[in-house]
């Protein structure tokens, strides 16, 4: 299992729209995350329009692959790329490497 966290930066003036757009998220959307294996997925928003999110998946790179495949994460990234300083979140953002988990001291 991959633990992922990666930022992105919300336009300012556009931070209580975007929050907003996220108490009603497509449920055909949240429908294709769990079904392309994203887990435990959570987006936090700083006052300054940092984005943090984090996930699980079994493999990163293929849980994004199978959304990019699919028809409502075009829609909604379209929707989406307007909200964002570098356009569409889902190929703008930048994974943040690990460097501490607490949980797993000892694993290695």
């Amino acid at each position: 299992m991959e633990r992922v966290c990666f930022v992105l930066k919300v336009r300012p003036e556009r931070m209580e729209e975007y929050r907003e757009r996220h108490r009603h998220v497509w449920p055909e959307m949240l429908d294709a995350l769990q079904k392309a294996g994203w887990r435990d997925y959570s987006l936090f928003l700083a006052a300054d329009g940092l984005l943090v999110g984090y996930l699980e998946a079994d493999d990163f790179e293929a849980a994004q692959a199978a959304m990019a495949a699919t028809d409502v994460n075009r829609r909604w990234q379209a929707e989406m790329a307007e909200f964002f300083e570098r356009g569409r979140p889902d190929e703008g953002l930048v994974r943040l490497a690990e460097v501490f988990h607490l949980d797993g001291i000892g694993d290695k």
